[in-house]
Formats: C-alpha cells, sequence, structure tokens
C-alpha cells in the first residue's frame, strides 16, 4: 500500500503545483511540457523494458548454465551462515541464496546491467518460497533493501564519465578513480543500516558470529584495498578497477561454462532455456516500470524537486552549517526515483562547478552510493507480482538517507579543504 500511496502523490501534487504555476503565476506552457514529460516516460519505461530484454536473456542463460552444473549451490552453501540469518523463512539449501549472492556481487562491482536481472532472478527464486504469492515476504524484504542499499566496491560508470568530463574540462593529472574509497565507505554503511533497519522491523538477531564476521571482514577489505590502490600511480587505478570487475564476471561465466562441460551437459541448450526466461520477464516488467516512471515525471517536471532542494538549502544555511553540500542534494533527491535523470544531475554539477571541485567529487560519489529505490521496488516486485510490499518501500528510502549522509560526512573528510 506504501507505493500506492507514493504514486497517487506524485500525480496529484504535481498536478496541482502545475496548475497554480500555470493559473496564478502565467506559466501556461508547464502544463504542456509535464503532458509531454509523461509521455516521454511511458516511451521510455516501455523502451528500458525491452532494452532489459538482452542483457537479461544473457544473464538468465549463464545462470541455468551454473544451476544445472551445480555452481550455484556450491556459491548457496558457502553463504548459507550469514544468509540463514537474515533471510527468515528461506531453508539452508535453497539456490535462492547462490543468486542473491551473484546479484550482489554484481552491484558491488558496479555492473548494473549484470545485477538486474541476477536480481529478478533471486526475487522469483524466493517467491516460489513465499506462501502469500502477493505479499512480500520477510526474506524478499530483506533482499531489496540490501540491493538497494548495496555496496559498491567498483563505481565502474561513475568513473568513466569522471574522466570522460576531465578531458573536456583539461584537467591535468585527474585521478578519476579517487572517488573509490569514499564510495565504498559510504555504500558500507548504507547497506549495513538498511540491514539493521530492516532486522529491527523483522525481530532479526544480528549479533550472531556470521554477522559480526562479514562486518569485521569488509573492514578488513577496505584497509587492504585502501593501502594497495594508494601504492598505485593515479593513472593505474581506474585501469586496474576495470579490470578487476571486468575480470570477475567473465570468470564466473567460464566458470559456468567449464563445469557444465566437464559434467557433460548441453551447455548451449541450458543457456536457451535460461535465456527464454530472461525475455519473459522484460515484457512482464513493463506495466510496473511504466506506471513508476511516469508518476516521477509528472513530479519531477512540475517542479516540485527543486522547492525540495531550495527549502533544504535555506535551512541548512540558517543553522550556519557549511551549504558546500547543498548543489548535490537534486542527485540523492532524484536517485531513488530515476537513474538516468540524477545520471544527468550529476554530469550538470560537473561541468558547472568542475570535475575536481568539491562538489563534483561529491556528486560522484552520492551517486555511486545510493540507488534507484523506486525503480528496483516497481521491477522487482512487478516482476512477481507483488501488490503489497509491506515495510520495503520505508526500509529502502531509510538506507538511502543513511547513504546520503554518509556520502556528505566522508566526503568532506576526503576532500573538503
Amino acid at each position: 500500500m506504501a507505493l500506492n500511496y507514493v504514486w497517487i502523490a506524485f500525480f496529484i501534487i504535481g498536478f496541482v503545483v502545475g496548475i497554480f504555476k500555470a493559473i496564478i503565476l502565467g506559466q501556461t506552457g508547464l502544463l504542456s511540457d509535464m503532458l509531454n514529460a509523461l509521455f516521454d516516460a511511458a516511451k521510455n519505461g516501455f523502451e528500458i523494458s525491452l532494452g532489459l530484454a538482452g542483457i537479461m536473456s544473457l544473464w538468465l542463460g549463464i545462470m541455468k548454465i551454473g544451476e544445472k552444473a551445480g555452481v550455484i549451490s556450491v556459491f548457496a552453501k558457502a553463504v548459507s551462515p550469514l544468509f540463514r540469518i537474515l533471510f527468515k523463512g528461506v531453508p539452508k539449501d535453497s539456490p535462492a541464496y547462490g543468486s542473491v549472492m551473484m546479484n550482489l556481487s554484481a552491484n558491488m562491482l558496479g555492473l548494473d546491467n549484470a545485477a538486474t536481472p541476477l536480481g529478478l532472478k533471486a526475487m522469483g527464486e524466493l517467491q516460489e518460497l513465499n506462501p502469500e504469492k502477493e505479499t512480500a515476504s520477510n526474506a524478499q524484504i530483506m533482499f531489496l533493501v540490501l540491493n538497494t542499499a548495496g555496496i559498491t566496491l567498483i563505481p565502474t560508470s561513475v568513473i568513466a564519465i569522471r574522466q570522460t568530463i576531465a578531458l573536456e574540462q583539461h584537467v591535468a593529472n585527474f585521478n578519476a578513480a579517487d572517488i573509490f574509497l569514499p564510495t565504498l565507505i559510504a555504500t558500507f554503511c548504507a547497506f549495513l543500516s538498511g540491514m539493521i533497519i530492516v532486522a529491527i522491523y523483522q525481530r532479526i538477531n544480528l549479533f550472531r558470529l556470521p554477522v559480526i564476521l562479514f562486518v569485521c571482514g569488509f573492514c578488513g577489505l577496505i584497509a587492504l584495498l585502501h593501502y594497495s590502490l594508494s601504492q598505485m600511480p593515479a593513472d593505474k587505478v581506474n585501469q586496474t578497477i576495470g579490470a578487476i570487475g571486468a575480470g570477475v564476471i567473465l570468470f564466473i561465466m567460464i566458470l559456468f561454462i567449464t563445469a557444465g562441460m566437464i559434467k557433460r551437459q548441453n551447455v548451449y541448450d541450458n543457456f536457451i532455456e535460461g535465456a527464454k526466461e530472461g525475455f519473459n520477464v522484460a515484457v512482464r516488467i513493463i506495466p510496473y516500470l511504466v506506471a513508476m516512471l511516469i508518476a516521477i515525471a509528472v513530479f519531477r517536471s512540475s517542479g516540485c524537486m527543486d522547492y525540495i532542494i531550495n527549502g533544504i538549502g535555506s535551512i541548512v544555511a540558517r543553522c550556519g552549517l557549511n551549504t558546500d553540500f547543498v548543489p548535490t542534494l537534486p542527485i540523492a533527491m532524484m536517485k531513488p526515483l530515476s537513474g538516468s535523470g540524477a545520471r544527468g544531475l550529476m554530469v550538470d554539477v560537473m561541468r558547472h562547478y568542475g570535475v575536481a571541485s568539491f562538489q563534483g567529487k561529491l556528486a560522484a560519489i552520492i551517486q555511486g552510493s545510493t540507488e534507484t529505490t523506486f525503480y528496483v521496488l516497481a521491477v522487482y516486485f512487478g516482476s512477481v507480482q507483488i501488490k503489497n510490499t509491506r515495510h520495503a518501500l520505508v526500509c529502502g528510502l531509510l538506507a538511502d538517507a543513511i547513504g546520503l549522509i554518509a556520502a556528505i560526512i566522508v566526503g568532506y573528510i576526503f576532500f573538503a579543504h
């Protein structure tokens, strides 16, 4: 029901503001702009869904190979001590654990195209265990929140955009990957907070050895990565990070195919079987994605987002606090609604203030450390026809908010002068 109220609010608030501006302020062209934005969003939602068909077919095909070769079950067993605590109601030998781990790993490596189909696969497997098919289960909510607040080890696309803009602005000795560690820290804070928030809702005891080992282990990984990358020349860091992400994914694909070949399976037929599932899922999510994007378009084009940002800026200034971060807030406000919209706002900040400025760096951290919560909610739950999302939206947005605060604090620690 929460998503229903949010969807209605986007339309009504946006429409009321648009009518007020058109009649009272004389901005008669605004209503036409809102209508055009509505139609464009519907078209974009359809095109995005169809565009996902190829990627989903690829990854669900590969996942089917790994599943039949038994590799996914090995992954599931490896993470089951931790996941058995987090995902209530999921049997310890469930293949869903392997799919969840693959999705979180793809998010960690900044591979959005891989993460979505893997996440839909995991959501489908969790749905098979769900006794109430139209209501989100505890495990599905935990998975969705961990997905939206997922740890980003390598913000691949953000690094690539920063490098491109730095070349345009002729910035000398620019290290596009210098936001790597701040982004990792901010996303880890968001991930940890999301886990804790859902655990409170679902009364999960997190003071267990597997959870403690995971948290301590990841903190150790952050320290190790920081030390390793700090020893490299700046121009090598970006190449190294990109190579890690690509190498891990290619290794997994070859591992699955090789395992299937060793077990003398028909790997090609297994891939085709999984690819067919990917196409069906892509078609099934079209109405859910279109519904969410059109509501966001009305709210954004009416100017409501600008009012929120300007209000926050005024409050911060009156409190006597540093307002250098305020220009980046539109990215934070837009990211839960639209990934492409937030990316455009990030580029705008970098071009206006400079890619090497504090605002430019903070914009990159925020873009890399927050997720399109409404998009994920609509697509993931829509793929399995979940109507009652329970506390998923609240938990996801709270984790986003904590991730944003962490990103701003970390940005000041690393880059403020």
